[in-house]
């Protein structure tokens, strides 16, 4: 598969007739001779989850910092909720979540936690009951457990509850998925989910591809503090190069045949001819050509899934490019 970097991609910004909840231009972020982002541009839409893909030092956590008052950018405009940030080392008004985990008093336990944090944000940060946000993400039956002996995952969880006792309209997340197992996952999903659909945007930044892939309308990939892509996964797909499709029909033979028939389209050579699955790399529109003979040819397709999705592929098209420029 050729692994070049798709094109660079805006198909995010310039939406003035939109609401826009993060509208960023030219950010540049340095740590001393350390250029950490490098004229970065970003819309955020409102009411959309919108994920950050990138390799390590990407500059992932350093945009969530901007985002959540951490750190102030060197120069470049950035509007959050419609107000341009100033110097100041404060959250916005309505901006909440977490970077490098959420902060916890260990020796608290789930509740105390949250009305710790509740009376410091004043009583604005009351507009959601704690038990209410202790439902939410699934820790109504820890609740009065201590936190020093949860999981990664129920940390993570605890964290998200306290960022939502607010009731922010900008959620910022860093990996807010780590440690979660299957029943902790499906909370945070719905909770995110649930957000957006009443009007919160959510940033969150993630290696998990499968989540993102589940959870975003968008995403940002950032290379060595630049974006290389943003838009509409849809619209990475059709940007990346060619990919692997897993592809299960009524007849293998003869769907074999037409593959091979079938302009742009390569029939992986690593399976049997016998092998009711096989593999076939193609860009997007190849595929859709493929599939119109397919159904013509009144092969029934069954199955059609990318071996790896147009996000991994181009995350581990970044990572490999980032090793060999070592």
């Amino acid at each position: 598969m050729n692994k070049s970097l798709p094109a660079t991609s805006v198909a995010g910004l310039g939406r003035l007739h939109e609401s826009v909840a993060v509208r960023a231009r030219g950010i540049v972020k340095s740590f001393g001779e350390v250029i950490a982002l490098d004229g970065i541009e970003l819309d955020v839409p409102q009411g959309q989850i919108h994920g950050l893909v990138g390799p390590n030092g990407a500059g992932k956590t350093t945009l969530l910092g901007l985002l959540l008052g951490l750190a102030v950018a060197d120069s470049g405009t950035l509007e959050i909720l419609g107000t341009t940030v100033g110097r100041a080392l404060a959250a916005p008004d309505g901006v909440t979540g977490f970077v490098d985990g959420p902060g916890l008093y260990p020796s608290l336990t789930a509740r105390q936690n949250l009305a710790a944090l509740a009376a410091l944000r004043g009583r604005e940060a009351r507009t959601v009951g704690i038990d209410d946000v202790l439902g939410d993400v699934g820790l109504t039956d820890v609740a009065d457990d201590r936190v020093r002996g949860f999981s990664l995952g129920m940390r993570q969880r605890l964290g998200l509850a306290a960022a939502l006792l607010t009731k922010p309209r900008l959620l910022v997340l860093d990996e807010p998925s780590n440690g979660l197992d299957p029943a902790g996952k499906k909370h945070v999903h719905g909770v995110l989910t649930r957000l957006a659909a009443d009007g919160t945007s959510v940033v969150l930044s993630s290696h998990r591809m499968d989540d993102l892939e589940a959870l975003c309308s968008e995403v940002t990939i950032l290379a060595t503090g630049r974006v290389v892509f943003s838009g509409p996964l849809s619209k990475l797909a059709a940007e990346t190069d060619e990919l692997g499709y897993r592809l299960l029909t009524s007849d293998p033979e003869a769907a074999r045949r037409v593959a091979g028939e079938t302009a742009g389209v390569r029939v992986a050579d690593d399976t049997g001819q016998n092998a009711a699955v096989f593999v076939v790399h193609a860009m997007v529109p190849a595929l859709d050509e493929l599939v119109v003979r397919l159904v013509q040819a009144g092969i029934a397709v069954r199955e059609l899934a990318p071996v790896v999705s147009p996000l991994e592929a181009a995350f581990l098209a970044l990572t490999e490019q980032q090793e060999s420029n070592r």
